[in-house]
């Protein structure tokens, strides 16, 4: 029985130091990956930065076809994306440069991981209202003036910036509901979800899927309705040749692109929660950090592929650079005299134009930009 005993005991503490040498293994290999993983974060942060400060300096000014509320829907979704580049990275470098996964938590990495989920449900609530919006102009154009006044248009961004910080409010909370630690997989300040089982699935339930659910509707409905609009202009329109499918080329992939980075994040949460168990490093790290690349993705799907805001953005980058360098602009030959005056009453006049009642922007006006793209 002594025997036994003592095979026993010393069998447990075989499995212990197996156990211990693993994890060592495990984290060793998390530190040797760090400095490649924070030169993606470094590059996309850049990227997201970027993208969305040219973005700013367009729609910050009227652009043609894009009425005052667009405008002001596509700030907040520009704000919320630059976000992820001004706030989230950095606060997160800052948190894997002078923390260990071993030290625990404290209250700064509490306060990071609530401005991470701050940034991303912002981002969510966001994209849900800019499609409510466009599903408004489209749909009811008549009405479009009463049902969306300037006033609803700022509740509801306003109510898209601070619903998030007080739902997630419990994750700031050293010694709340929620645990935090930090995760040199991912290398963020992230909830331990399945600390609290109930109030992590509250999350995805009053956040993603709420989210998905107009998203998927409002954009559904507009591509229907761009579909059946798509084939009474081709049957009627120079002699029934095929228009260009410009409900797929910008509904499908802002769809697509949408669920393509939200949804492994949202998956592993639920899994997280549910299991208490965590997925392998590379995995954690691209469910993490793959939202944030959406946020370079918007610019493009919603900006950059719109005729009006390229022409708009051709004339700010023109317009610079004459008033930086005007010598050197003269002596390339890029423009001239009459160019930069041009240039400067294009300006004056895009500024001046009275604005369209209904939201015109590069995914709610499809049926209009059917038209246009053929011209």
């Amino acid at each position: 029985m002594l025997e036994w005993q003592n095979v026993s005991v010393s069998g447990t503490s075989d499995n212990e130091y197996n156990l211990t040498s693993m994890d060592d293994g495990h984290r060793a290999m998390e530190l040797a990956h760090r400095p490649f993983k924070i030169v993606i974060i470094l590059v996309l942060g850049v990227m997201v930065t970027l993208g969305n400060i040219a973005v700013i300096s367009v729609i910050s000014s009227s652009v043609a076809g894009w009425s005052r509320n667009s405008r002001y829907f596509l700030l907040s979704l520009t704000g919320a994306d630059s976000a992820f580049g001004l706030i989230v990275m950095p606060l997160n470098l800052c948190v894997s440069l002078i923390k260990d996964s071993s030290l625990g938590p404290d209250t700064f990495c509490h306060v990071v991981a609530f401005f991470n989920a701050t940034v991303y449900s912002t981002c969510m609530y966001t994209l849900a209202t800019i499609s409510f919006e466009r599903y408004l102009a489209v749909f009811y154009p008549l009405r479009y003036t009463s049902l969306m006044t300037r006033r609803r248009a700022l509740y509801l961004i306003a109510f898209a910036w601070l619903f998030p910080p007080v739902l997630l409010l419990p994750i700031s909370l050293p010694e709340g509901i929620i645990e935090v630690h930090f995760s040199t997989a991912s290398l963020v300040c992230k909830p331990f979800y399945s600390s609290n089982v109930a109030y992590s699935l509250s999350l995805t339930g009053c956040i993603f899927f709420p989210c998905s659910i107009v998203m998927t509707y409002c954009n559904l409905r507009l591509w229907c309705a761009a579909k059946r609009q798509q084939v009474k202009l081709s049957k009627s329109y120079l002699n029934g040749r095929n228009r260009p499918n410009v409900a797929s080329r910008v509904l499908v992939p802002v769809m697509t692109v949408y669920y393509a980075c939200w949804t492994p994040c949202m998956a592993m949460m639920i899994y997280n929660a549910i299991s208490g168990c965590t997925v392998s490093e590379w995995m954690e790290f691209v469910a993490v950090w793959l939202p944030t690349s959406n946020g370079f993705l918007n610019c493009i799907f919603y900006f950059w592929i719109n005729q009006s805001f390229r022409r708009k953005f051709r004339t700010i980058v023109a317009r610079l650079f004459w008033s930086l360098c005007p010598e050197m602009s003269k002596a390339m030959g890029c423009m001239s005299s009459t160019g930069v005056h041009e240039v400067h009453r294009m300006w004056n006049n895009n500024n001046t134009l009275q604005e369209r009642a209904s939201s015109i922007s590069s995914t709610c006006t499809l049926l209009t930009l059917a038209a246009d793209t053929h011209v």
